[in-house]
């Protein structure tokens, strides 16, 4: 895997449950054990001192470091030195919903285009929120049905005023409001494949705005949208974004933000709701392009790219810099374009129990390129993990 950025000066992080840490600081500003001092100046403040400045992370409210307690791993090579932590933790901090985790009965919501900002869907309140059946129901349906498949070549789809859920994206019955905001997209030439064809009968919905793809049109009378690509807000506060949430750093875009901490907080509510840990993300025509192996959900992490200090003045060395560490998700990943991890690729397929998560295909190049991109940016030495490549998504 090519590197897609440089990797970090410090990498800080923490569990929760376990009440330990990591911290990490590159060779290129600890160049010998001494340079390095690390202490808690008060509660939820870590304070790293070096002999080019000094690096603070806020740490969640009831998280602090136990001073007496922190040990430095032996050995120190120029690539860096490593420090284990062990924290206090007196609260724990509850993981942010996304937006499937948020909507209510009876509330009025606008939809919007996450890429542009443009209204797609405006005063819709629901007089049903309904979850659909977990993604491999159909394959269950022999195993308790002891009569033919009640199910077959039926689809569950709502009716004026519901709204169902699925794991990443909500069906909702289409109205009049939404014949100026939408392009319907499907139409392939007389060449096409076979395969194209097919795949062509899915018609795809577009932001007539920015003509980013949105989601799906199930029928005539209904519309799937991904919840990567809408920004949901109750009606009665144009303000509250339930599905805005911190967009920092301003290095990262708006766009890998929203993407990142949307998927890191479903990934959560899955794994807690099912106890669901392997995913399978896959394109609308199930292709599947990333398995994702989700590995902790109590993590905090804070960084300091490499590339420069981070500061919005200009900024001279030993001049102290500061970051907010955020709750993340650890994950182990797997890219299916990979030939030479096809054995792994192919028992994944092979095994129901991991879940199927589809994505607008450019959600999914979007989703690997950020994988990619907190690997290299991660010490040397968690970047993998067996045949496992190891990346945190922040939420």
């Amino acid at each position: 895997m090519e590197d897609t950025a440089k990797q970090d000066l410090v990498f800080l992080e923490l569990r929760r449950k376990l009440q330990s840490g990591i911290l990490f600081i590159s060779g290129d500003i600890a160049r010998e054990g001494a340079d390095v001092k690390v202490e808690s100046q008060h509660d939820s403040l870590l304070n790293i001192q070096t002999a080019d400045g000094s690096y603070q992370v806020n740490l969640t409210p009831g998280v602090s470091l136990v001073e007496t307690s922190r040990q430095r791993s032996p050995g120190f090579s120029e690539r860096g030195s490593h420090f284990r932590l062990r924290l206090r933790v007196e609260q724990e901090s509850e993981a942010p919903r996304s937006v499937i985790g948020r909507l209510r009965v009876n509330v009025t919501y606008s939809f919007q285009c996450q890429s542009c900002g443009s209204m797609v869907l405006q005063d819709r309140a629901f007089g049903r929120v309904l979850p659909l059946p977990n993604g491999n129901w159909n394959a269950l349906v022999d195993d308790w049905c002891c009569h033919p498949d009640p199910f077959a070549n039926r689809k569950l789809l709502p009716r004026d005023g519901d709204c169902l859920l699925g794991d990443t994206f909500i069906l909702l019955a289409r109205d009049i409001s939404c014949e100026q905001t939408l392009t319907r997209e499907g139409n392939l030439s007389q060449k096409a494949s076979a395969e194209q064809k097919r795949v062509s009968k899915r018609v795809m919905l577009s932001c007539t705005s920015c003509s980013a793809v949105l989601g799906e049109e199930l029928s005539a009378e209904v519309l799937k949208f991904y919840i990567t690509e809408i920004l949901v807000k109750p009606g009665e506060d144009g303000g509250c974004d339930i599905t805005r949430l911190s967009l920092e750093p301003k290095s990262d875009s708006i766009r890998q933000r929203f993407l990142e901490q949307t998927l890191a907080s479903r990934l959560v509510e899955l794994s807690s709701a099912q106890s669901i840990f392997r995913f399978s993300i896959q394109t609308p025509d199930s292709t599947a392009v990333i398995l994702l192996w989700l590995l902790n959900t109590d993590t905090l992490v804070a960084s300091f790219p490499g590339e420069s200090f981070i500061s919005t003045v200009d900024v001279h060395p030993r001049e102290h810099q500061s970051c907010q560490a955020v709750q993340a998700v650890k994950v182990l990943y797997v890219l299916c374009s990979d030939s030479k991890l096809k054995d792994v690729v192919d028992v994944w397929e092979k095994d129901i129990s991991v879940h199927p998560l589809p994505l607008p295909q450019s959600s999914c190049e979007e989703l690997q390129k950020l994988l990619m991109s907190s690997t290299s940016r991660l010490p040397a030495f968690l970047r993998c993990m067996n045949s496992y490549q190891v990346a945190y998504m922040r939420m």
